[in-house]
Order: C-alpha cells, then structure tokens, then sequence
C-alpha cells in the first residue's frame, strides 16, 4: 500500500509542478470595472480606534461561516494561532453562510465597524477588491522572506491574484466536485469504478445498476444545480465568455449537447434524478443519504462532502471527461480577505492569522477534519497527513482532480451570468425543457448583463477623462 501510495503522491506533485504555468485568468471588463469602482469609492477619513484586549493584545475580528465540523475546527486554529503568540488575539463570529458574512461585511463597511479578516468565496471577494476595499496581500508577502508562494497549488493561487499580478487574498482551502459511488451496488453490478473514463460511460454504468436492482436503485444523481452542468461544458471544450470576454458563450453547441444529455438521461431514459427544494441543504442531504441507503449508484457532489460520508459504503473518484475532451471541472477556491478598516494595528495581525491558516500543519489539520482540499502541496509531507491519507485513499481525489481543473469562472457582470445559468439549469433538471431553448434564453439575458456592465463602465471611464480635460 506504502508503494502504491507514494506513487499516488508523486503523480499528485508531479500534476502539480506542471500546473506551475497557469496562468490566471483576466477580463478586460474585470479590468474596465476595476477602473470604474476606483473612481466611484472613495476612502474614508474617520478611520476607527484600534481595539486593545484588558491584557494589552490586538484585537483581531474574523467573520466565517461553515457547518458544526467545519466551524469546530475553525475555533480549534483560532485558539492554536492566539497560543502561538503574545500580541495579537484572533476574535472568530461564525455567520450563516457566504452571503451572509458578504452582506454583513458591505454593512459594516459602511458603518465602520466591519470585520478585520472575512472567509469569502471568490466572486465576492472580488466585488470587494474592485471596489477598494481589500488590503493588498502582497505589501505584507513581498516583505516576508518565510512565505513560501510557490508551495501554493496553482489554481487556487491564480484564483487570488488580481488583474496586475497582485496577491488580494489568501487562499484558504479548495473545493470541487467529485464523484461519490455505492461500493455494493458498482460491484453487484459488476462495474469496476476506474473503467468510467467519460461521462457517456457513467451513463452506461448507471443503466446497468438500474437494472441489476430491479429498478429499486436510481443510477446516479447529480446534485441539483447549475455547477455540475457547467463542470460538464468545461469538460466538453467549452468556455463561459469569449477571449475578449465580450460575448458570451453559454449556448455553444458544447454547452447545449451536454446539457442535453443530461436532460435526457433524466427525463427520457430515466437512468438520473435530481432532488431539489426543501429547506437549505436538505435537498443536498438527501442526494447523499440515498448512496447511503442504497437507493442511488452514486452522485456527483463536493469535496468538503468527505466528512459525513461513510467510505465503508462509498467510494470517491474524479470527474471524468466527455466525449473525446479531457476532464475540466471548476476548482474553486475559499479566500481569506484583509477588510481595509483603517485600523493600522490590526493588519498586522490579521496578516499573521491569515498567513498561519495558510500554512501546511493548519491545512493538514483542515483538511483531514472537513475532507476540503489543501491549498499547499507540501501538505502532503505532514506525517499527520500522510498516515491520514493512507488510511483514507479517498482524501487525495480531490486533490488529484485540483491538478487539472479550470479555475472558477470569472463573472464580469457581478453574478448575472451564473444567475441566468442557475434559472436554465432549473429547466433543463426539473421542467425538462430542452437545452438549447433553456440556454438561448440565459444567453439572451447574460448578453445584454454583459452589454451592460460595458456601457456603464466605459460611461464612466468617458465622463472622468472629460473631468480631467476642463481641469
């Protein structure tokens, strides 16, 4: 097992050495917008006092989000990093979700009372750096001989750089979407999981489970949702926006011919079913509990799914790729942001914190917990990780799929691309409209989003060169 183990390991840091050249990826209308938010945010002069502890520590406050195990271990690292050192004392508030701590933050940043550090995904993230509102990263890595840039993978690197080349947030951990099976019924089947090397052989396998249950067993279920679609367009050939990132791409026929077939394998040969609705995550609760009960083949869900899954039962493999195109799903990466305060003495140790979260012991602590993906390849020489990832195989897919992933898809219009895909996506899973009419139609909407942002950005651009001309 030790041999098959580190061959494993060497191929993952071989993949990842080849992914060094990556290049991350730039709009001229993330550009255009950065320009524009430039110009229309200004800074403020009242800045805040700076928050001392009764025992003459820095105040550091870090809003994040999570569930119980996730948000467990991050209390646990929270208190690691304030034993680590004197002068500084991390404040952690867990918030609902994503968009909650991102609503709040846009809230206290108005009213001057935001958090120091925020855990965000990347879209938002973003929206605050084009606005101003983030503190460079690089000011405080450009200085630190000990922060190792090139240990980070590169896809969840480039993911926060900006436009210029420039660090504006730290990566915290990855995640991607990868492929849960029912041990039992593969193997009652008779299918071997490395034999699916395209979406069209998962096709195969889940009709075959079906009938081999008597068709008391679904053959898979995606998980509900536009990021399994777009995961099978990239993978497909496809991209979201054209090279010029002025039109957009949505309803190619790469697109639409696997939207389509899924569609079809959910409504026509009825070989896939999709649960939706309920309240939160019961619908993604339900996808995993029916692998769990034997009433699925399998489902295609998140990496951070690892911790309440039972691999006795299931197994884990990577997404494969369709037709004759190599796999290409998103990666996408959880940002650590320094909010710009005003408060000099807390940036500091925000920097510090956030620095420390990124490092391999935290990571490998991170990771073995959640069953997220580590952000530095030299996790993978943690003892501690190592003998985890050794008992538990399944630990190292995601990473191993990170390797060749695309990076998420930047969004110029500020998410009305996705939004437009998440109602098309709705149609094609539930309503069973065919793809081509379901993404002309989200097409039609994210091209005029697009159009859009353009024309006001370069509105903008145009009023403020005619201000600088009659001065």
């Amino acid at each position: 097992m030790n041999q098959n183990r580190n061959q494993k390991t060497n191929r993952i840091v071989n993949q990842m050495n080849r992914c060094r050249t990556i290049i991350h990826q730039k709009t001229l209308a993330a550009a255009l917008l950065a320009s524009v938010f430039f110009l229309l945010s200004g800074c403020g002069t009242n800045a805040p006092a700076d928050t001392v502890t009764d025992s003459g520590r820095v105040r550091v406050t870090f809003w994040y989000s999570g569930g119980k195990t996730a948000a467990r271990v991050m209390e646990e690292i929270i208190d690691s990093f304030n034993q680590s050192q004197s002068k500084y004392t991390v404040t952690g508030i867990q918030q609902a979700d994503y968009d909650e701590t991102y609503t709040k933050l846009q809230a206290g940043i108005a009213g001057k009372n935001a958090a120091d550090i925020a855990l965000l995904d990347s879209d938002k993230a973003r929206n605050l750096m084009k606005k101003e509102l983030l503190v460079r990263l690089d000011r405080y890595t450009d200085q630190d001989d000990s922060f190792d840039k090139d240990s980070l993978i590169p896809v969840f690197h480039n993911q926060c750089l900006w436009d210029d080349g420039a660090l504006y947030a730290m990566p915290a951990y990855g995640t991607t979407q990868v492929m849960y099976y029912n041990r039992r019924l593969f193997e009652t089947a008779g299918i071997r999981p490395d034999s699916i090397q395209t979406w069209e052989d998962l096709a195969e396998a889940a009709e075959t489970i079906q009938q081999s249950t008597g068709g008391s067993a679904c053959g898979w279920e995606p998980m509900w949702g536009e990021d399994n679609l777009i995961d099978m367009a990239l993978s497909n050939g496809g991209t979201m926006l054209s090279d010029d990132s002025r039109t957009v791409l949505i309803n190619s026929p790469q697109w639409i011919e696997t939207w389509e077939t899924v569609r079809k394998w959910i409504h026509e040969d009825d070989i896939m079913a999709v649960h939706y609705g309920g309240q939160g995550w019961e619908y993604w609760y339900d996808t995993m509990d029916d692998v769990l009960q034997d009433k699925a083949g399998g489902y295609t869900g998140s990496s951070g799914d690892q911790a309440d899954l039972d691999f006795t039962k299931v197994g884990a493999m990577e997404q494969p790729g369709f037709g004759d195109n190599p796999a290409a799903p998103v990666a996408r990466v959880l940002q650590l942001v320094m909010v710009d305060t005003g408060k000099d003495k807390t940036k500091d140790g925000a920097y510090m914190f956030m620095k420390y979260f990124a490092d391999a012991p935290q990571q490998a602590r991170w990771s073995m917990a959640t069953g997220y993906i580590p952000v530095r390849r030299t996790t993978l020489d943690i003892p501690e990780y190592q003998s985890y990832t050794e008992e538990n195989p399944q630990a190292l897919v995601p990473l191993a799929q990170a390797m060749h992933a695309s990076p998420d898809p930047i969004d110029p219009t500020g998410g009305k691309i996705f939004d437009a895909l998440s109602i098309a996506a709705d149609k094609v899973e539930i309503e069973n409209v065919p793809a081509a009419d379901a993404l002309n139609e989200a097409a039609e909407t994210a091209q005029a989003a697009l159009d859009e942002t353009y024309k006001n950005a370069e509105a903008v651009l145009d009023e403020a060169a005619n201000k600088a001309d009659r001065k």
